[in-house]
């Protein structure tokens, strides 16, 4: 490629990743923005259906019903319905895989990392194994069974995993989850042509798809995570372009299912390998953190420092890192590996290996994961990134920006780290919340985008004014990236924090953000919001915590988000998701959620103006507390 793009790149809240996209001789994301700025105002509404063949039908005032009959409210529920049902299959994969690894690995009587965490879920199962192998075969068993019970079977780890005044709601409300298989195939269904025609009924479903995506997609899998891969433990460490060390064969990691690397990690250090990369004209691997599995290396990474450099950076930062020209192979296993880095890994020589077929890419090679055969496989990964290693070095250009980032981001952050790092018991925080020091917590939660306000932008500027405000700001997802890049997850970031949060910073020596990691982790915010009503003796809705999942993008989180209003949190979105021509979707979401579960939808594109209003909710619900 030879034209140059740099005029029409969209903006980043990462000035210096701006200028680094803006000067590069090939096309990315950043510079496809323009051109698809104009936006189908059907599809915005959600009022477009192409369901059957008499469609597509497109709702007006003058054509208020679809040849079918179906209503703006029908059209705009089995979309939305459709949607979630994809983002919760997305999620439920992702913990089948994980916890069939758990098993295989039990099975075998391989290296269980987290023997706590496993601990923890077995006096959550109430499972008693004979060692910690059946211990930890037992926990996957439990749930593979309930990820495989039907629709009309409900899943039994629900109420051991959930709040008990949360699944009492539940059980009222009527919206307890059968098997998460089965609830996904019945989304799919419930929303075909001319089937379900009841917009509430069908957004009922997309509750019972939240909290089968939250407690088992997310939560389940994180502490499955935490059994194989080891507990995520505080640490300092680089993130940004500058972990990208050219003296190393460098394999950039992208998707979510960490424990498909498991066996590939411990190889990447052994003799034989690192002789291997010394034989090519390296000092070794080093394995690259991009999107939600390297946060979730990045969470671990204290156990993995001779082979992970760091993390790189989100979704719509992918395209910059393989244009440094110091990754020499790609390893994808799921979401979110844009089809955008195709081209440049062609032109680079970049080595793409799919693990997973559900990301297989146009270009790459797939060699989808098999347990049995991991040795194999990791060998044979091995070998073809050393020939793509020697066939690329030297012969295409090296854009390096060893600048980018910082070396000092608190990482590790989970709810047992933070809980262990506050003395072993949340009642340091409870007693900071009580006093008015930290005013409240907002989860800054979910992906990137690059339309609400540019690459970051809001998840950026809204993570700044809430801190300013003297709340205290927890992160998952491709946002973290973004957020952890800009520099507030380092502790001189105190300095844009309120007052009183400040000299809380200043005193323990923390960042006012603290990064929970992927996507997954979100899980892991239910469980901190989870122990802390359980200490004060609260419903999760009476606590001064609020979510935002700003610059949300995907499928996936429009499932998480439905978890969200299910645990009754207030949840900010910078663009509305594409309900918005149902009056019955606008009213529910906004209005009426809020005496169902007690959660509720704030559209909001604005920084301050958010901030404002999330603000707002936590010093009500402070005042409910008396506080």
């Amino acid at each position: 490629m030879n034209q140059c793009f740099g005029c029409n790149t969209c903006a980043s809240a990462d000035k210096p990743l701006e200028g680094f996209i803006r000067n590069l001789p090939m096309e990315t994301s950043h510079h496809r923005v323009e051109g698809q700025s104009t936006k189908c105002g059907f599809g915005l509404q959600g009022v477009c259906c192409r369901l059957c063949s008499n469609g597509p039908c497109r709702i007006t005032p003058k054509a208020p019903r679809g040849i079918c009959g179906a209503t703006a409210d029908v059209i705009v529920a089995r979309n939305f319905l459709r949607a979630v049902a994809s983002g919760s299959g997305c999620y439920i994969h992702i913990v089948e895989n994980t916890a069939l690894n758990v098993k295989k690995t039990a099975e075998i009587k391989g290296e269980i990392k987290g023997e706590k965490s496993l601990a923890r879920l077995a006096e959550i199962f109430g499972v008693q194994g004979t060692d910690k192998w059946d211990t930890a075969k037992q926990v996957a068993q439990k749930v593979l069974d309930d990820l495989y019970k039907p629709e009309y079977e409900k899943m039994e780890l629900v109420e051991k995993m959930a709040y008990a005044p949360r699944f009492k709601k539940w059980q009222e409300l009527g919206i307890l989850p059968g098997g998460a298989k089965s609830e996904v195939f019945h989304g799919v269904v419930k929303c075909s042509t001319n089937l379900n025609s009841d917009p509430v009924d069908m957004y009922t479903d997309c509750l019972k798809l939240g909290i089968s995506t939250g407690l088992y997609g997310l939560t389940l899998t994180n502490l499955l995570n935490d059994v194989l891969l080891g507990e995520p433990e505080l640490r300092m460490a680089p993130v940004g372009l500058r972990v990208i060390d050219p003296d190393y064969i460098n394999i950039m990691i992208t998707g979510h299912q960490h424990t498909i690397f498991v066996d590939l990690q411990e190889r990447l250090t052994s003799k034989e390998a690192v002789e291997k990369a010394k034989a090519a004209g390296a000092k070794g691997f080093k394995l690259v953190g991009c999107t939600c599995v390297g946060q979730d290396l990045q969470l671990r990474g204290a156990h993995y420092e001779e082979v992970f450099d760091g993390h790189a950076g989100n979704n719509y930062t992918s395209e910059a890192v393989l244009a440094t020209g110091g990754i020499d192979a790609v390893l994808s296993e799921f979401n979110c590996t844009l089809p955008g880095i195709e081209p440049i890994c062609d032109e680079l020589k970049i080595k793409q290996i799919c693990l997973d077929s559900v990301a297989k890419k146009a270009n790459a090679e797939l060699k989808p994961f098999v347990f049995e055969e991991r040795e194999k496989q990791s060998e044979e990964i091995i070998d073809e990134i050393i020939e793509a290693y020697k066939a690329r070095r030297g012969n295409v250009p090296m854009n390096l920006m060893p600048e980018h980032g910082n070396d000092h981001t608190l990482t590790g952050v989970s709810e047992g780290s933070l809980k262990e790092f506050l003395g072993g018991n949340w009642k340091p925080l409870i007693d900071l919340i009580v006093s008015g020091d930290i005013k409240g917590i907002a989860g800054v939660v979910g992906c990137s985008n690059l339309t609400a306000g540019g690459h970051d932008v809001l998840s950026v500027e809204l993570t700044k004014e809430l801190i300013a405000k003297d709340i205290l700001v927890l992160t998952a997802g491709c946002s973290s990236g973004g957020i952890e890049n800009c520099g507030l997850m380092t502790p001189e970031a105190a300095k844009y924090a309120g007052p009183k949060l400040r000299a809380v910073c200043e005193k323990l020596n923390i960042p006012p953000v603290l990064n929970f990691g992927p996507c997954l982790a979100i899980g892991r915010l239910e469980i901190v919001a989870t122990e802390l009503a359980e200490a004060i003796g609260v419903d999760i809705p009476q606590l001064p915590l609020v979510l935002s999942a700003a610059q949300w993008l995907e499928e996936q989180a429009l499932a998480d988000g439905c978890f969200g209003l299910a645990l009754g949190l207030p949840l900010h979105l910078g663009l509305p998701p594409f309900v918005t021509g149902s009056e019955i979707a606008v009213k529910l979401l906004t209005e009426d959620m809020k005496n169902l579960t007690g959660g509720q939808v704030i559209i909001n594109p604005d920084a301050k103006e958010s901030a404002d209003i999330l603000d707002k909710i936590i010093e009500e619900r402070r005042a409910g507390l008396n506080i």
